[in-house]
């Protein structure tokens, strides 16, 4: 039995939904978010057929879903954003990612879209450039927040400066089966340290990233899978582990580049 989201804020004209348990099966855990402001919607990262029918039924008891504003995809993995062309069919939403990736989602929707449907998916696309922008939902303004790297070489993430939640997408992602908060880091850290290992691009650009966390006023760092951190000894404690974390090219050498026996 489905549980409600959890609501992350809520100011009465300002929402921030988490919906954390979607996906049943083989598929990983993971979050989707929505972002509400003045009759206005963002869906973040919504994924595949994994999470298509379940999650329209659950925006369907909150708002007309083919209102839907923004869909918001941080990279371009199956997880973020395969069922693109259901979304692009069944809302009005214009579809936010990288520039590096814009070129790409096409090959993500059927040919039936644009032949029964006159649907150009690349008309639908908002391409950011490399730098990130500010994105207008209701009477507030998103910032897109560059992220490359972090796992993608396009990759963004959202920060909302009105509940100071920055939607961190992989970074911060952990292999566990909720997306309560983290209470202790220490017993936390192994459902994450060998995902950033392996799915983070190095040390350089993890320490990049840390260093422009902490100058933003952020109360809640929410990733794609797992827990979020919350308030400044948690948030503080991430930034710390992630940016001197050896990961990525820093861990391969010649050995790693060999023909298989």
């Amino acid at each position: 039995m489905r549980r409600e989201p959890i609501v992350l804020f809520d100011n009465g004209t300002h929402q921030c939904l988490c919906f954390d348990n979607l996906v049943t099966g083989e598929g990983v855990q993971t979050n989707q978010f929505l972002i509400v402001d003045s009759g206005e919607y963002m869906l973040l990262d919504p994924g595949g057929d994994l999470t298509y029918t379940p999650l329209s039924l659950e925006l369907s008891k909150r708002m007309p879903v083919q209102d839907l504003t923004y869909i918001f995809a941080s990279h371009q993995d199956p997880d973020i954003i395969a069922a693109l062309d259901k979304w692009l069919l069944h809302t009005k939403a214009k579809v936010i990612c990288s520039r590096l990736w814009a070129r790409f989602l096409p090959h993500l929707t059927a040919s039936y879209l644009a032949v029964s449907h006159g649907i150009s998916t690349f008309d639908r696309i908002i391409a950011l450039p490399d730098r990130g922008q500010q994105l207008p939902l209701g009477d507030c303004h998103l910032t897109a927040v560059p992220a490359h790297f972090l796992h993608s070489v396009g990759n963004f993430q959202i920060y909302d400066p009105v509940s100071k939640i920055l939607f961190s997408g992989d970074m911060g992602a952990s292999l566990v089966d909720d997306a309560q908060p983290v209470s202790d880091f220490a017993a936390h850290l192994p459902s994450m340290e060998g995902f950033h290992r392996r799915y983070m691009g190095g040390n350089k650009v993890c320490r990049l990233w840390a260093d422009m966390v902490r100058k933003m006023d952020v109360a809640m760092i929410v990733p794609q899978h797992g827990r979020p951190f919350v308030g400044p000894q948690m948030i503080n404690a991430f930034l710390d582990w992630i940016a001197q974390l050896q990961c990525g090219m820093d861990l391969v050498g010649p050995e790693d580049y060999a023909l298989p026996r």
